[in-house]
């Protein structure tokens, strides 16, 4: 994906977002940190979305023990997000974190006033 986003020259402005797409890895492929922006999930949204999205609630059955597994999946993601929040503030990088207090027009807006900085 980084060796996708490099080939990128039409000029244009690119968003960008994945699994991949770590702080660290993207910075030196942009011409300034201030060109991103971390959007993060705060602990209390994920269990939000875990509350009210069928996806994220979901067990995989084809594993031993699903309940562990899912439980396994969420420690996963907030020890994921936490260093891409801290990786993104070493670097420098505003870190935007979604608690659901913004509706996405709002989180749109933000990132959106954050970029035309840089045009």
């Amino acid at each position: 994906m980084l060796d996708d986003l490099s080939a990128l020259v039409s000029g244009r402005r690119v968003v960008a977002e994945g699994w991949g797409l770590r702080p660290e890895l993207v910075a030196p492929v942009v011409e300034s940190t201030g060109q991103m922006v971390v959007l993060v999930p705060t602990p209390e949204f994920r269990a939000y979305q875990v509350e009210r999205l069928p996806r994220a609630r979901a067990r995989h059955p084809r594993v031993r023990d699903p309940e562990r597994a899912w439980r396994n999946r969420i420690a996963r993601d907030e020890l994921v997000a936490a260093d891409a929040v801290a990786r993104a503030r070493d670097l420098g990088i505003r870190v935007v974190e979604v608690d659901g207090s913004r509706d996405a027009e709002e989180v749109f807006a933000l990132v959106a006033d954050h970029f035309a900085a840089y045009l």
